[in-house]
């Protein structure tokens, strides 16, 4: 399926404004910590943008959306378990992390657990983000494969080299202002694409009515109802787990202060309750206009509904907006993507590299380093985007679910009691993963669902037995685990010398609100001015786009996305060059005081 000159030109347009992104702020970068987290300066408005875009990527809009079209609303529970996941960072964990005043995650993980588990979850979050990594970037294969007729092995490979390259030479400045305008943008098309979605079904009454599904709220296939309602409350659980973890500090790390760490996490909470009933709007109207997207979509085979979001889109969207749609997935993706490969690149310098083979490495020397081993790490993803691919009897939806809940939920559950109960022995955190991996693995290939379904002739659906493995998962993982980790508590015992002096950092650290006096020099005027300047020309071009022959609602659509940019753009621009402007009459006063 081909789309117009319009949306090729938007893309094309949209590229070079992502590269002008990095250009910009290249200017912001002088260290690695300026590379990996941004200095820890950054506002909320970015942090949360940042926060909410690394939560998701295309996935959301093929697999995750393949589970709307089959299923219904059930879906939101996944999303509407993050904005609980994100609420409970604005009470607690978002300042919290912030107040560990490291540069990666895995250096907390040093001062509370020890060198062994430094390197213990160093090794073991390589090859799992980029296991991540390889979800994400097949899922965007999917949408562009869709899109373009392309082969979907070969759109993963151009496209991990067009995402490895774009991680390569930015920074974390370029990554959160890209998230930040991608949050705009994206958020803007939602809407457009859901309004549409609706004015074609004739309305919300008429999409619940018309929906093809034997229980409006729990989805088809369903011959055990408790088994949705578990699955359900375990997702809550497991996005609880996968948003409050210590390696979730990377999130919020950059932020400027605890104030502003913690307004991120509520940021991204509200993102995450509204966007995506916008989501999943398009692939429910979807099941009704194309019960049997197979037909429309022969080259992705069983996986066809994974298209369901990309087809209303293609159907309702003016010419020009697909372009939008195609250029925020990109964008989203490299967001997510970012976690597999700057975000591992730094745990490499940080932890393994300058820990152990180089102590007195020079920052010239890590940042050479770091982009290194991201063009490394970005063949392995691009590898692991080529297996995910290659499994044809399990769907993104179920992949990402039972990879969460039997590899990475064992991994987590450690780095959130870390944070909460402190008195425990160093080897608590690499023997609860362990036991973790073990459970994990009978659970998976001896007592899964299929051995409960055949032993006791159940009678299980293709999706219950899914759901199963994925909460069974969840279930095991969340009382074992944490019962392990107190357990250990019988044997602490006090620290003395250096490794005494590590622990009371992180202690002290993790109490210790970070101010934002503790910044030699304010960056929140060129923050505001730069992101305002970008969401400006970025509006106008969209409002330009209104030339295109179109329909009038098309048109419209064009006019009110433009003008929502730009009014943006405009307030952040003048608020904070007012502030700068401030700023520098202050100092001048003081020099002349002086």
């Amino acid at each position: 399926m081909r789309i117009s000159f319009y949306d090729l030109f938007v893309v094309i347009f949209y590229f070079g404004f992502l590269a002008s992104i990095g250009v910009i702020s290249r200017k912001f970068v002088s260290d690695t910590s300026d590379y990996f987290r941004g200095s820890g300066q950054m506002l909320w408005w970015m942090t949360g943008a940042t926060a909410f875009m690394t939560q998701f990527s295309a996935w959301s809009f093929t697999g995750a959306a393949s589970h709307a079209y089959s299923n219904g609303p059930i879906i939101l529970t996944i999303f509407f378990a993050n904005a609980l996941g994100f609420f409970i960072n604005y009470l607690y964990f978002a300042p919290k992390f912030r107040q560990l005043r490291v540069i990666t995650p895995i250096q907390a993980v040093r001062q509370r657990l020890g060198r062994a588990n430094e390197q213990f979850f160093t090794w073991i979050f390589l090859p799992t983000n980029i296991a991540y990594a390889g979800i994400w970037l097949n899922g965007l294969a999917v949408f562009l494969a869709t899109v373009f007729g392309f082969d979907l092995q070969t759109t993963i490979i151009v496209t991990g080299l067009i995402v490895l390259f774009n991680s390569t030479i930015g920074g974390s400045w370029a990554v959160v202002s890209s998230d930040f305008m991608q949050t705009l943008i994206l958020m803007m098309i939602a809407v457009t694409t859901a309004v549409f979605s609706l004015i074609k079904v004739g309305g919300p009454v008429n999409l619940i009515e018309q929906f093809p599904a034997e229980n409006i709220f729990l989805g088809n296939d369903v011959n055990y109802p408790l088994i949705a309602i578990s699955w359900m409350i375990l997702i809550f659980v497991k996005q609880f787990a996968s948003t409050n973890n210590i390696m979730e500090a990377s999130r919020y790390l950059n932020a400027k202060d605890s104030r502003n760490a913690r307004l991120a996490g509520l940021m991204a909470s509200m993102l995450f309750i509204f966007g995506p009933i916008l989501w999943f709007i398009p692939p429910m109207v979807c099941a009704i206009y194309y019960p049997d997207l197979a037909q429309v979509f022969p080259q992705l085979g069983e996986r066809a509904s994974e298209a369901s979001y990309v087809k209303m889109a293609i159907d309702t969207l003016p010419a020009g907006m697909i372009g939008l749609l195609i250029a925020g997935m990109f964008a989203a993706t490299i967001s997510s993507m970012d976690s597999g490969l700057n975000r591992n690149a730094g745990i490499f310098v940080k932890n393994f590299y300058l820990s152990l083979l180089r102590p007195e490495a020079s920052e010239k020397e890590q940042m050479l380093v770091s982009k290194t081993v991201t063009i490394i790490l970005g063949l392995c993803v691009i590898g692991a985007g080529l297996f995910f691919s290659s499994l044809k009897t399990l769907g993104l939806f179920d992949i990402m679910l039972q990879f969460g809940s039997l590899v990475a939920l064992p991994v987590t559950v450690p780095l959130i009691m870390m944070v909460v109960v402190h008195k425990t022995p160093d080897w608590s955190g690499w023997t609860t993963v362990v036991i973790g991996l073990v459970i994990s693995y009978f659970a998976r290939y001896h007592f899964n669902a299929s051995f409960w379904d055949e032993t006791y002739n159940l009678g299980l659906s293709l999706r219950e037995i899914n759901d199963w493995d994925a909460m069974q998962g969840i279930l095991l993982s969340c009382t074992i685990l944490p019962a392990w980790f107190l357990f250990t508590k019988t044997f602490y015992k006090e620290h003395s010398g250096a490794r005494a002096e590590e622990r009371r950092t992180y202690q002290e650290n993790l109490a210790t609100p970070v101010l934002p006096t503790e910044h030699k020099v304010s960056l929140d005027g060129r923050q505001g001015k730069v992101l305002g300047t970008l969401a400006g020309s970025y509006g106008l071009f969209i409002l330009l786009l209104c030339l295109i022959p179109n329909p009038i609602g098309g048109r419209i659509a064009f006019i009110g996305c433009g003008s929502v940019l730009m009014g943006l753009g405009y307030l952040l621009y003048w608020a904070y060059n007012k502030e700068a402007m401030q700023q520098r009459r202050e100092a001048r006063r003081q020099a002349r005081g002086g």
